[in-house]
């Protein structure tokens, strides 16, 4: 089993080549790239569609395109980048004019808290909910939850976000907690539960659509799957022969309808440290999220390609946890 393990992080290295390469060849052919990107800010524009009031001469240009590595084929121009990795080196931002490292040890711990949060919070409420709507199969609370999961599943996240913004937030109809942001501008004068407290209100809404992400898919998969172990032979032969039918589900069906719960654990583990996009423009949290958006739209290629080499790198790291939670649930599973 060790043997699969180490093979598996073996493979991440020339996965995430692969990956980096495939990116960093699109990002240099695409229209609109740094280059465009540098030369509307020495014409003084903010964006690539501003008016110029600047003519650039080609020797600019050309001195440009050295500084980008740009005028050499975008093979060689990645080997380049790839050295400065090797180094321990992302790079620096364009756009903000900072480390990559530094930018990215900044804004992860937003992405952390919220993230961590959310994913504890949906594992805590969709597992249970999911047991519960497997052993009352056709109530009227299998009904009712599922219409209350079905709809919150239909709407997008960043519609839901706005919806409790608005509801909760804007002082329209309620106003019990703050618009955005991570904390309240006086947060460093108050008091050590003022701040717990302040810290709490700012994270509530955010973490509630963190939750509704995920809640239907993660809520029904476990219903279905219980439902499928309970359905199996091995567990009305242990009602047959005197255990319980609660005893039977609990020390049996439950562990293995763990299994495909397991399964999507490595991409959650990946929002964690990514963040979402929609959820931190909305509440106008500084995370990854916004980061890497911002990074994209700019063209800001070493801090696009350290984002990318950082959460491709956690999403293989994900995806072996996956496997090991597998051999957690039932030790009989051989990956060999």
């Amino acid at each position: 089993m060790w043997k699969y393990f180490l093979k598996r992080f073996l493979l991440i290295f020339p996965t995430l080549l692969g990956i980096t390469f495939l990116v960093f060849l699109i990002s240099h052919f695409a229209p609109g790239g740094p280059l465009n990107s540098e030369i509307a800010k020495l014409k003084g524009s903010g964006n690539l569609a501003g008016a110029s009031t600047k003519q650039i001469s080609k020797e600019e240009i050309e001195l440009i395109k050295q500084r980008l590595h740009l005028d050499k084929p975008a093979p060689v121009a990645y080997l380049f980048w790839l050295k400065q990795i090797v180094q321990f080196d992302l790079g620096e931002s364009r756009l903000h004019s900072r480390k990559v490292s530094d930018l990215i040890v900044e804004k992860l711990p937003v992405s952390l808290f919220f993230g961590l949060s959310g994913f504890f919070l949906t594992y805590l409420i969709c597992i249970p909910l999911g047991i519960q709507k497997a052993l009352k199969e056709g109530s009227r609370f299998d009904f009712v939850s599922s219409f209350i999961i079905f709809f919150t599943y239909s709407l997008p996240v960043f519609a839901f976000a706005m919806l409790l913004l608005y509801l909760f937030a804007s002082g329209e109809v309620f106003s019990f907690f703050p618009l955005g942001h991570e904390v309240s501008d006086f947060y460093e004068d108050l008091s050590f539960w003022g701040k717990v407290n302040d810290r709490l209100a700012h994270m509530f809404l955010p973490v509630i659509c963190y939750v509704v992400g995920s809640f239907a898919v993660l809520t029904l998969l476990m219903k279905n799957s219980l439902l499928d172990q309970i359905a199996k032979e091995y567990v009305r032969t242990a009602v047959s022969k005197g255990l319980s039918f609660s005893d039977s589900i609990f020390r049996h069906a439950f562990r293995n309808s763990l299994i495909p719960i397991a399964t999507g654990f490595g991409s959650n583990l990946t929002l964690i440290f990514s963040g979402s996009l929609f959820i931190e423009l909305v509440f106008n949290i500084d995370g990854m999220g916004l980061l890497s958006f911002e990074a994209v739209r700019e063209r800001d290629t070493d801090l696009m390609m350290g984002l990318l080499l950082a959460q491709s790198f956690l999403g293989l790291i994900g995806k072996i946890v996956s496997d090991f939670c597998y051999i957690l649930i039932d030790p009989r599973i051989d990956f060999e």
